[in-house]
């Protein structure tokens, strides 16, 4: 039973602390708005997840050819830190600074909902095996 409830669990814990880190890039945006060349960077949330939960989407990417046993093997992106990407810009700013606050506003607004929809997924999934186990 415990290991069920862990698999179940797995892909929401993961997806809400990838969306709590997320925030944290987002608020460091929005906090350095006035920060001389700062690059503003957001977290490829979709990548990220698959790559945490071991799902892949698309086609396989092709192995790196290793014509020596010396050679280095490839990285294996597991850390939400390797999908961090600094957003395009799409008005430059004298200073070099790449904050939008519109686009940053946004973008926290909606990952807030999507952090709550998490939460509400947890919750939900507990409270119906709680039912389960109780008999009710």
């Amino acid at each position: 039973m415990k290991n069920l409830l862990d698999k179940e669990l797995a892909v929401h814990r993961t997806a809400l602390n990838l969306q709590a880190y997320r925030q944290q890039l987002l608020a460091s945006n929005i906090a350095n708005a006035d920060t001389p060349h700062y690059k503003a960077r957001d977290l490829k949330f979709r990548d990220a997840l698959d790559a945490a939960t071991g799902r892949r989407r698309g086609e396989k990417p092709l192995p790196l050819a290793r014509t020596h046993p010396r050679h280095l093997e490839e990285k294996k992106k597991t850390a939400p830190e390797d999908f961090v990407r600094f957003r395009t810009e799409f008005q430059s700013a004298v200073d070099g600074n790449t904050v939008d606050m519109d686009t940053e506003r946004a973008a926290f607004a909606e990952n807030s909902v999507h952090y709550e929809a998490s939460v509400t997924f947890i919750n939900g999934l507990l409270r119906s095996m709680q039912s389960a186990i109780t008999g009710q």
